[in-house]
């Protein structure tokens, strides 16, 4: 990207380069500092129920739940493999999805929640892999799904604990958004 400048005799490059890798960092740096949200100031309680709301953590933990117990009535139906593939994938995904809205503004209610929500993506995982009939991929898929329950459960009183209020664990809201932490 060098560029001569001058005459003929003592040309000199001239590079634009370092201003525009200084412009892109410095712009980098202020599009950073305005993805930390509220969550990232004030008190925990407050940084904590922030994050609730923005990353949907309730109704995170209520979707898991949902799909935790679709699996478990598509395996007690004895539907077909691919209906059982079916709701099996999504508890993947949905786990998947909640691990991307971590971390929390709190270490241990992070570390409570990514055990929980790996612990899911690998039920949904085995449970997918072993639908074709792999009763051992099925019970540690049960397994690890039965586990789940205390885990998020644990994961709301931590909530719970540090905000001053249980989080609503609906998989709706209401039309305007609603308090996360509203019944």
């Amino acid at each position: 990207m060098a560029r001569a400048v001058g005459g003929a005799h003592g040309t000199r490059p001239r590079v634009r380069l370092p201003a525009a890798l200084g412009a892109l960092v410095v712009g980098g740096a202020l599009a950073l500092a305005g993805c930390s949200g509220q969550e990232q100031s004030g008190p925990p309680a407050a940084r904590v129920a922030t994050w609730v709301s923005g990353a949907g953590g309730g109704a995170a933990i209520a979707t898991l739940r949902v799909d935790a117990a679709n699996v478990s009535q598509a395996l007690a139906r004895h539907d077909p493999p691919a209906a059982i593939k079916t709701v099996c994938a999504l508890l993947t995904t949905d786990a998947e999805t909640a691990i991307g809205n971590l971390p929390t503004p709190d270490a241990t209610l992070t570390d409570e929640l990514n055990t929980a929500y790996e612990d899911a993506a690998s039920a949904g995982d085995d449970c997918y892999s072993g639908a074709g009939g792999d009763h051992t991929l099925l019970a540690r898929s049960a397994h690890e799904r039965d586990a789940l329950e205390s885990k998020l459960v644990t994961a709301v009183n931590r909530i719970t604990i540090v905000t001053g209020h249980p989080p609503s664990t609906s998989t709706t809201l209401p039309a305007d958004g609603g308090d996360p932490f509203g019944g």
